[in-house]
């Protein structure tokens, strides 16, 4: 919901607290750095202190930045409550995705996919909470969260946690810190940059930069992550059907054909470009992390927070970064002698203001065409690791 909200905000945040984009996509950026920070540490930690304690440490930074957020009187005050809610993200991503590894050893590719449906399908949810109460302005928005928080913290009360795979398997935490510096690993930490960046850096800035190009940016989000959903829902039919790496170059060159048409549309055949992207996107993040957990399982807790840690801190550089082409392509189309200044302030409906909506939506979809040289990279490298992994078995957790 958080990732929906704060995309949907971003556009008053500008106005209220009068930032650059470039500086809202730091704010909005700041929730990934928490994240990546919180999953690192928390990831081993996770054998060490226990994944209930973890829990309930990410429940109370989820009412801490929610407040904080509300509360924000100025641009650090509104960083620091991102940042904090982003450790609490990153905290319940430390624990659950080697939770789930530990329930479902023999199935936890599919498993992560129906976990990390929640994901896109917490979007959904929080895009409808922004557009059914947009005139009630951006706060009530976020304060709708404290509802599923008190829904989470009671349904975790009591609750046991079981041990993680690698502690129950007796992998020692050498072998899981060598297995970590495999080569081919460290390719997949790579890849998980580039897949975080297409997925991120996308749907972080879409509904901004589609709101001025002739359809409404939160409900294209909404359609987007709505199918995301529906995808990761059944991946079980895709996984028993095209082996992991299969999924991971169909997703990397659809990915790439969506963004590129994204940049070339405008109107309703936005939809249609935000479809391909959206089947494209789908499965990058749970079946990245389903494979490296099955191809690389003596990397246990921490091989999954290293998967998940890289792929917030590649989104905390990348949303800043599509602001500033965002900002950059918007200097370029200014016409000589005016001034952002001089269009933003223009009266609604008068012809500035129309020539500067259509200028924005110009340069936006600019700065998301410019992502779609990664995808395109992705798939040859996801290409590469098919052919290489096609006839080999997958490693239990106890092979040496």
């Amino acid at each position: 919901m958080s990732f929906a909200l704060r995309a949907s905000a971003a556009g008053a945040w500008a106005t209220e607290f009068k930032l650059s984009f470039t500086q809202v996509g730091v704010v909005n950026s700041t929730a990934f750095w928490g994240f990546t920070l919180a999953i690192i540490f928390g990831g081993p930690l996770c054998d060490a202190v226990g994944m209930k304690r973890i829990m309930w440490l990410a429940w109370l930074g989820h009412v801490a930045g929610i407040l904080l957020t509300i509360f924000a009187w100025n641009y650090w005050s509104l960083f620091a409550g991102t940042l904090i809610f982003g450790i609490a993200n990153g905290s319940v991503e430390a624990v659950c995705n080697p939770l789930i590894a530990s329930l479902y050893p023999s199935d936890r590719t599919t498993k992560l996919n129906h976990f990390h449906s929640w994901f896109p399908g917490g979007i959904v949810i929080g895009g409808l909470t922004a557009l059914a109460l947009e005139k009630f302005g951006w706060k009530v928005q976020f304060a709708t969260m404290l509802i599923p928080l008190a829904v989470y913290g009671v349904m975790f009360l009591g609750q046991t946690f079981p041990r993680t795979e690698r502690v129950e398997q007796g992998v020692s935490t050498g072998s899981m810190f060598g297995a970590c510096l495999n080569p081919i690993f460290l390719l997949m930490v790579a890849c998980m940059l580039m897949t975080a960046a297409t997925e991120f850096g996308a749907q972080n800035w879409i509904p901004t930069i589609l709101s001025n190009a002739g359809v409404s940016g939160t409900l294209v989000l909404v359609w987007i992550t709505g199918l995301m959903w529906a995808g990761r829902q059944f991946a079980g039919v895709f996984v028993h059907r095209v082996s992991p790496p299969g999924m991971l170059v169909l997703s990397a060159v659809l990915s790439a054909l969506g963004l590129y048409a994204m940049s070339k549309s405008s109107g309703v055949p936005l939809f249609g470009a935000a479809t391909v992207f959206a089947l494209g996107v789908t499965f990058f993040w749970p079946t990245m992390l389903g494979t490296v957990s099955e191809r690389f399982p003596k990397t246990g807790a921490l091989g999954l927070a290293i998967m998940g840690g890289a792929g917030m801190l590649s989104a905390s550089y990348v949303v800043p970064l599509v602001g500033a082409w965002f900002d950059k392509a918007i200097a370029v189309r200014l016409p000589a002698g005016q001034t952002v200044e001089t269009f933003s302030a223009a009266p609604a409906g008068s012809a500035l203001a129309t020539q500067w909506t259509q200028l924005q939506a110009s340069a936006g979809l600019e700065a998301l065409g410019s992502l779609t040289v990664i995808p395109a990279a992705l798939a040859i490298v996801f290409l590469a690791l098919l052919l290489l992994w096609r006839n080999k078995p997958v490693p239990s957790v106890s092979a040496s």
